[in-house]
C-alpha cells in the first residue's frame, strides 16, 4: 500500500475484506486475552513488577549489555554491536558470505524488518527462506506485515488459498486451514534442513547467562537455527533482562497478552553454539546487538516505550487499528506502539499523521503488560510537531480560531449551541452522513445526532438539581 498516511487509509476503509479478516484475528485475540487474564491471579501486581523490570533495565543499560556479552562470549558466541540498521545489515550480510551461505533461514523477526534484513539479503543474492507460516504468505504475495504477531492477518483463508496454489509445489487439495498449513510445511522442509544460515530475531536477552530466548507457536525456529552451520540472532538493546527468573516471569505476561495463553507452545533458550558432546547445533553463533536509535529514545523521553515487549496486545484493542489494519501505519511497527516508535525510527516530519490518528482513549495502555503511557507518548509527539511547525496552515489556523473562541465564553456557548441545532437539523433520521468540514469521517461511517444541549449546559443543569 503506497501514497501518504490519508491515501493509504482511505485504501483501508474502502476495502471490506480488510476489514474482515483483521476482525476475525484481533477480536479473537481481544476475548482470549480478556480470559486469560480474569484467570491470572494479581495480574495488575504482575504488570508493576514486568514495568519495574523493564525500567531497572534501561536505567542500568550498559551495564547489562557488557554483562550479556561477557557471558555469551563465554559460552562459545561471538557478539557485534550495530549503531544503526544499515551497520546491522552489514554485519548480517557479510557472516554470511564469509560461510559461503547460498540459503538462510529466517524466523520471524520484527527487527530484522525494522532494520530492512530481507530486502538486504536479496540485493546480495541470497536466497531466504521464511519458515514461520504467516511470513511465508508475506513473502510469497511480496508484501510487508500488518501486525506483529500475525504479519498474514489482513489475508483470509480464501486468498491464502489461491496464494498457495500458485505458488506451492505440491498444493493441498482440500479447502481446510489444516490441508493448506500440510501444504505449507511440505513446501518449507526442504528450504530449511538445506540452509547454509539460520536467522532468528530475540524475545529475551539474558544477561547473567547469555542466552538468547525465542517464543514461537510453530516450532519453526528450532527448525531453522539447529540443523544449519552458523546461526545469527539480532536483537534490539532493549530486549535485556537481568535473569532467568526475570525472563520467566516477562514471558507469562507475553503469552497472555499476545494469544491468550499461559506459556506459548515453543519457548526456547540457546546458549553458544554447538559443544562437544552436542548430538546437534551450529558450529558458530553470531549475536548482533542493535542501538537504531534505541539510546536516542531513552535520553529524548521515550524511555517508557523501550519497555515494549512486543505482545501486540495494544494494536488488537485499538479502535483506529482494527477499521485500517496495520499497513496503513506505513512503517515497520503498526498500532499505538508504531504510532510512537515510527517517528523515532523513521523521523517526525515523514510519520506526523501517526500519532494524530488516534483517539486518545486509553485503550492501549489499560491493556499494556508493561504499563507503557502510550496515550501520554503519542501526546508528547504531537505538541513537538506543533513546535516544530510540522503541522499544515490550515491545521494551525483552525486550532488558533478554535482558541480565539474558547477565551470569550459566552461566544463559544452561543456557537456551540448554533452548531447543534444545525447538526441535529441535519440528523433527522438520527444519524448524520455528511457534515461540512468532516468528510474525513463521514466519508466511511454516519455519525449519531448529537445531543440537545451541550455537556457544560447539562452540567449546569445537574449542579442545580
Amino acid at each position: 500500500m503506497s501514497g501518504g498516511f490519508a491515501e493509504r487509509v482511505d485504501a483501508a476503509l474502502a476495502d471490506p475484506i480488510l476489514k474482515l479478516a483483521v476482525e476475525r484475528t484481533a477480536g479473537t485475540a481481544e476475548a482470549k486475552r480478556t480470559l486469560a487474564i480474569d484467570a491470572f491471579a494479581d495480574f495488575e501486581a504482575a504488570r508493576d513488577r514486568a514495568a519495574a523490570i523493564k525500567d531497572h533495565v534501561i536505567a542500568n543499560l550498559g551495564g547489562y549489555l557488557e554483562r550479556f556479552e561477557a557471558n555469551a562470549v563465554a559460552a562459545g558466541a561471538v557478539v557485534h554491536w550495530a549503531r544503526t540498521s544499515q551497520e546491522a545489515c552489514d554485519i548480517v550480510i557479510g557472516l554470511c558470505k564469509a560461510a559461503g551461505a547460498k540459503s538462510v533461514a529466517r524466523s520471524k523477526s520484527m527487527l530484522g524488518e525494522e532494520i530492512g534484513l530481507p530486502h538486504a539479503l536479496a540485493e546480495a543474492g541470497i536466497t531466504r527462506v521464511e519458515t514461520d507460516l504467516a511470513e511465508h504468505i508475506i513473502q510469497l504475495s511480496g508484501e510487508r506485515p500488518s501486525h506483529i504477531i500475525w504479519p498474514a492477518m489482513h489475508k483470509t483463508r480464501e486468498q491464502v488459498s489461491v496464494l498457495f496454489k500458485a505458488n506451492h509445489r505440491d498444493p493441498h487439495t482440500e479447502e481446510t486451514i489444516a490441508a493448506m498449513a500440510e501444504s505449507a510445511r511440505r513446501h518449507l522442509r526442504e528450504g530449511m534442513l538445506a540452509a547454509d544460515v539460520g536467522i532468528c530475531g530475540a524475545n529475551f536477552l539474558i544477561a547473567d547467562t547469555g542466552a538468547v530466548c525465542t517464543v514461537t507457536n510453530e516450532g519453526n525456529a528450532e527448525l531453522s537455527l539447529v540443523p544449519p552451520r552458523m546461526q545469527i540472532v539480532t536483537a534490539g538493546i532493549e530486549k535485556i533482562v537481568p535473569s532467568m527468573g526475570h525472563a520467566v516471569h516477562m514471558l507469562r505476561m507475553l503469552a497472555r497478552s499476545a494469544t491468550g495463553a499461559p506459556l506459548t507452545q515453543y519457548t526456547t533458550f540457546y546458549t553458544g553454539p554447538k559443544r562437544p558432546g552436542d548430538r546437534d547445533g551450529p558450529e558458530e553463533m553470531h549475536i548482533v546487538l542493535v542501538d537504531n536509535g534505541r539510546t536516542a529514545m531513552r535520553e529524548d523521553g521515550l524511555a517508557e516505550m523501550l519497555r515494549c515487549i512486543r505482545c501486540g496486545a495494544c494494536m488488537n484493542h485499538c479502535v483506529v487499528f482494527r477499521q485500517i489494519g496495520g499497513h496503513a501505519y506505513g512503517g515497520t511497527y503498526p498500532g499505538p506502539m508504531g504510532a510512537v516508535l515510527t517517528p523515532a525510527i523513521d523521523g517526525l516530519a515523514a510519520n506526523r499523521d501517526l500519532p494524530n490518528a488516534c483517539t486518545l482513549n486509553g485503550k492501549c495502555q489499560e491493556v499494556c503488560p508493561v504499563r507503557i503511557p502510550l496515550p501520554t507518548l503519542l501526546r508528547g509527539w504531537r505538541e513537538k510537531s506543533w513546535r516544530e511547525g510540522l503541522e499544515p496552515k490550515a491545521t494551525r489556523a483552525g486550532i488558533g480560531l478554535w482558541a480565539w473562541a474558547a477565551r470569550r465564553p459566552r461566544l463559544y456557548r452561543t456557537a456551540t449551541a448554533t452548531a447543534l441545532t444545525a447538526l441535529r437539523l441535519l440528523g433527522r433520521t438520527g444519524w448524520l452522513s455528511n457534515v461540512p468540514l468532516a468528510g474525513g469521517w463521514t466519508r466511511h461511517r454516519d455519525l449519531p445526532k448529537p445531543a440537545a444541549e451541550s455537556f457544560m449546559a447539562q452540567y449546569k443543569k445537574g449542579q442545580r438539581q
